[in-house]
């Protein structure tokens, strides 16, 4: 029982980690992409439908980064070229990407979807319990953890992870070091937006595999709250991002609890607790970073000394 609730729990928190990674990018590289919800659902469509034309899951995974990757590239040009709000115009791409969306997936709602199946490792797969767990998951899954490492490291241990950091702390000083500040946060949005693709195709062909239309469900907002939740850290992406798909997966089984034991609960109620989770986490941090920000020696009007 504990195993098929956490092989659940994994399913349906690898598309939030994989968002919130690309946004984690995005933002540390001094831009705020709003548009993750858009850019998951485009990348839901396109790989459902890539997928159905062709027969192939994973070509159907190729899609949906390149649909998610190309639908960023908008986002880019209007914001990095064009200079418009990022926040005006990641909201406008999230709702043109709900809608486009819906026409891309027009023709294949209610067919039966092509379902990625799990790499099965010999031997190790046979263990009992963490074989299950570990060691017979989709392609997907491994990738996930594969970008957290990746990332990890590139941020924090590799040069060019270094220039990253100092646009997004001070975009005119890296560029005064002769940083190409527009190509580097250009190449950010779309490997933000080829994540997004990449958590959308995980939707349609991993946790349900098939076209629903609004099928993201506002997972690309709870991805956006969790860069926060994780103060842009890749590992703590990857517990809150496991955290938060708890949450949703425990409200489906409480409604069961809930059935059987004569309580009658809403179920709109129980669907909105993963969202209240989220801002409640979201009020935590704040007053954290408030209090931390009170008991600065500055704010006490102490002196501050640097250490040595």
């Amino acid at each position: 029982m504990f195993e098929a609730i956490l092989l659940t729990v994994i399913t349906a928190s690898t598309p939030l980690v994989l968002a919130a990674l690309g946004e984690l990018v995005t933002e540390r590289s001094g831009v705020l992409n709003l548009g993750v919800e858009g850019m998951m659902i485009i990348g839901a469509a396109c790989a459902f439908v890539a997928a159905q034309l062709t027969g192939s899951p994973y070509i159907g995974i190729l899609a949906g980064i390149f649909g998610g990757g190309v639908f960023s590239l908008l986002f880019g040009f209007l914001t990095l070229t064009l200079v418009a709000n990022q926040v005006a115009t990641g909201l406008a791409l999230t709702i043109l990407g709900l809608g486009l969306s819906g026409q891309i997936g027009e023709a294949f709602v209610g067919q039966p979807g092509i379902k990625l199946q799990p790499i099965v490792f010999p031997f190790l797969s046979d263990i009992p319990f963490f074989g299950r767990v570990l060691f017979r998951q989709d392609l997907i899954f491994y990738v996930s953890i594969a970008l957290v490492v990746g990332i990890n490291w590139f941020l924090f241990r590799s040069r060019t992870g270094l220039k990253l950091r100092a646009i997004g702390d001070s975009h005119a000083s890296a560029h005064a070091l002769g940083i190409n500040v527009i190509r580097t946060r250009y190449l950010t949005v779309m490997f933000g937006g080829a994540c997004a693709g990449l958590a959308g195709a995980q939707l349609s062909l991993v946790y349900t595999p098939q076209w629903v239309e609004n099928m993201s469900a506002g997972r690309g907002w709870i991805a956006l709250a969790l860069v926060v939740f994780a103060s842009w850290r890749p590992w703590r992406i990857l517990a809150g991002g496991y955290l938060f798909g708890a949450v949703g997966i425990g409200q489906l089984h409480a409604q069961i609890v809930a059935q059987n034991l004569g309580i009658v609960i809403p179920s709109q109620f129980l669907s909105a607790l993963p969202y209240a989770a989220t801002i409640v986490v979201l009020i935590i941090i704040s007053h954290n970073r408030r209090t931390t920000l009170i008991n600065t020696p500055a704010a006490l009007g102490k002196p501050f000394v640097p250490d040595r």
